[in-house]
């Protein structure tokens, strides 16, 4: 039996180990460790690699949407819509920036928002949308410019697509969790905008409010990406697209047996595979008989937002498509590190 492992982040640690001990030793014998040239020049890169005029370095993922939602004057008493699939941490963050987290449906297919459930559940109280850019595929852009035209501000999490063809004019969160397609080793977080006011700002927020050292103007909070995880993260930024290229081999590879949630993509920037995802109406008997040849899956995500605990509503509403999804969905293994005999063993599971 060929084991294999869902992700084993010990190998991209092995494979661009001699690059990282050099960033490591680098940071080290500056004896600089928060926001410095560490971090403006990953900004500067990653900012140029994903195609935005801006990127602000922060902690993690979640305070990355935090903040573009405090930068934004998004806070009590104002209500922000997101989809019922994706992980919690996207609700989370609107929770922390004192708003309310509002759930909308997804469409059948792609599990991407669906604009018509997002003007369903909006109200008075709506000021901002959160179309998330699921497993790696964008928000398709007939999409988001009806999202646009809605009049709420839209910001995208884009924790699952570094690397995809996205535009920039409205602010995206990523995370840098070691788990991401551009994933650290440990945690980080960037915002990337077009918008250089917007940019200024968060800058200040993510350093407690403070334009100069020691004056506060703004009521930040501390979401410092450090020196280290900058520096690891420029080495890896560079082997992003090959590692991107290798996931859609893979991908494609599987598609042949077994497609993705959603069509497969025209182009490769539509879709950067951070997962591959399919759907079965007996998901956990096929999970059962993957993990009896070795074979490790993971689901993303189980319980649908509006169903957990945290999030208390109406009796008998319901979003069908994404419940429905959330009882089907599969995530096998995929990722740039996975070997060409893992793979086989993988199509053949799914063949049999």
């Amino acid at each position: 039996m060929h084991r294999v492992p869902f992700l084993d982040l010990s190998r991209k640690a092995a494979r661009h180990r001699e690059e990282i001990d050099a960033a490591i030793a680098r940071v080290l014998d500056r004896g600089r460790f928060i926001l410095g040239p560490e971090v403006e020049a990953f900004e500067t890169e990653v900012a140029a690699a994903f195609g935005a005029r801006f990127a602000v370095g922060v902690a993690n993922g979640t305070e990355a949407i935090e903040l573009i939602l405090r930068a934004r004057g998004i806070g009590g008493g104002s209500e922000v819509i997101l989809p019922a699939v994706t992980s919690p941490f996207t609700a989370l963050a609107v929770l922390a920036a004192g708003a309310t987290a509002v759930v909308a449906d997804v469409d059948p297919e792609t599990l991407l928002i669906d604009p018509e459930s997002v003007a369903q559940a909006r109200d008075g109280r709506t000021r901002a949308v959160i179309p998330v850019h699921l497993y790696g595929r964008v928000t398709p852009r007939d999409t988001m410019d009806i999202l646009d035209a809605s009049g709420l501000m839209v910001i995208q999490d884009a924790a699952h697509a570094h690397g995809a063809q996205m535009r920039f004019d409205h602010p995206a969160a990523f995370s840098f969790y070691p788990t991401k397609n551009l994933g650290g080793f440990g945690d980080g977080g960037a915002v990337l905008t077009d918008d250089e006011k917007l940019a200024l700002r968060l800058r200040r927020l993510r350093n407690g409010g403070q334009g100069q050292y020691a004056v506060v103007t703004d009521e930040g909070i501390n979401s410092r990406l450090d020196e280290m995880q900058a520096a690891i993260l420029r080495v890896l930024l560079k082997h992003l697209p090959e590692d991107n290229a290798r996931r859609r081999a893979i991908a494609g590879r599987y598609a042949e047996i077994r497609p993705p949630v959603g069509e497969w993509p025209e182009t490769p920037g539509e879709h950067v595979f951070h997962l591959y995802v399919i759907r079965d109406s007996h998901r956990d008997a096929l999970r059962e008989r993957l993990l009896a040849a070795g074979i490790e899956t993971a689901l993303h995500y189980p319980i649908p937002m509006h169903r957990q605990p945290l999030f208390r509503v109406e009796a008998g509403f319901t979003l069908p498509c994404a419940e429905r999804a959330c009882e089907e969905i599969l995530s096998l293994p995929l990722n740039a590190e996975m070997t060409d005999a893992e793979v086989t063993a993988v199509c053949e599971c799914l063949r049999g």
